[in-house]
């Protein structure tokens, strides 16, 4: 496996964990649809200025514009409730329950794309289910409304991922710019209807900016590395981004996740990592239905 794949990958977690320190630094302050915008705003007008000079109208050209737009709208839903997700509830236990969305993926793709899910699947989906009662504790006054947006963001995630597969074969910058055109003309509507009169120092101009931002170079890693090994091979170095979370919320905000949280961390990291390389092995016998992770 390559090296500068794996590289890519970290680097790609570390992107999107400064997002979310971001996010929960300025939601403190700002309503969530403002940080969403930001979000998918700023990498939509990067895209644009890169890709629209030779792509012009082969940017937003395909075959099935209705399929790109729902899976636009289900990615901006899943930011929506991952955002506030973020705002409640301490960084490592909302990255941890947002990364249950490979089990759902395994989960959903028996429902929608008629995918066997085998008996191992099977139990690899319980153990993650099993990780995020350990994080959320039903009846210990852990599963609040922000641990529900957590799981919702999740399950949105997942339905992204179903979608993306439906639209195999596309191409990838039409992938990647029909979501923050969506997130842009979505949020642009809901952040004028608020009538928001905040004053905004320079200093969260600036990182308003860099949620955009960081989000576009991590998409581009996020990718350079996927095209550089199998997916199969590379997708458990994601997990690292726990890690990154769990560093981050202590360091910044003084949170640490306890017993409980940090064991059905493990069990959720442990399922997906065991679950892509149970895939990667069932792809080595020959051909088979498609992998259940992405």
């Amino acid at each position: 496996m390559p090296i500068a794949a794996i590289a890519l990958i970290v680097a790609a977690c570390a992107c999107f964990t400064s997002i979310d320190v971001t996010v929960k630094h300025l939601s403190q302050r700002y309503p969530v649809p403002l940080l969403v915008w930001a979000r998918w705003g700023v990498q939509g007008l990067l895209m644009f200025a890169v890709l629209a000079p030779t792509m012009r109208w082969n940017l937003v050209r395909t075959a099935h514009p209705g399929l790109h737009l729902v899976r636009g709208v289900v990615l901006i839903a899943s930011s929506l409730c991952f955002f506030t997700a973020v705002k409640y509830l301490p960084l490592a236990e909302a990255t941890a329950l947002n990364y249950t969305s490979p089990i759902l993926v395994t989960l959903f793709a028996g429902w929608l794309l008629q995918e066997r899910i085998t008996l191992p699947r099977w139990g690899f989906a319980g153990a993650g289910f099993v990780g995020m009662l350990l994080i959320v504790r039903p009846g210990m006054g852990m599963l609040d409304s922000a641990s529900l947006f957590a799981l919702a963001a999740a399950a949105a995630y997942a339905g992204y991922q179903i979608l993306t597969r439906k639209l195999a074969g596309e191409d990838l910058r039409v992938l990647l710019f029909y979501p923050c055109l969506c997130g842009a003309v979505l949020m642009s509507i809901v952040v004028a209807v608020q009538h928001d009169d905040a004053w905004y120092p320079t200093s969260d101009l600036a990182l308003f900016l860099g949620i955009g931002v960081m989000g576009s170079v991590g998409h581009w890693l996020f990718t350079r590395a996927f095209r550089l090994a199998a997916a199969s091979a590379i997708a458990p170095f994601t997990y690292v981004q726990l890690v990154f979370s769990t560093v981050a919320a202590w360091l910044l905000f003084g949170t640490f996740p306890d017993g409980w949280a940090l064991a059905g961390m493990i069990v959720i990291a442990g399922s997906g990592v065991v679950l892509t390389w149970y895939e990667r092995w069932r792809a080595s016998l020959g051909p088979a239905e498609p992998a259940a992770v992405d």
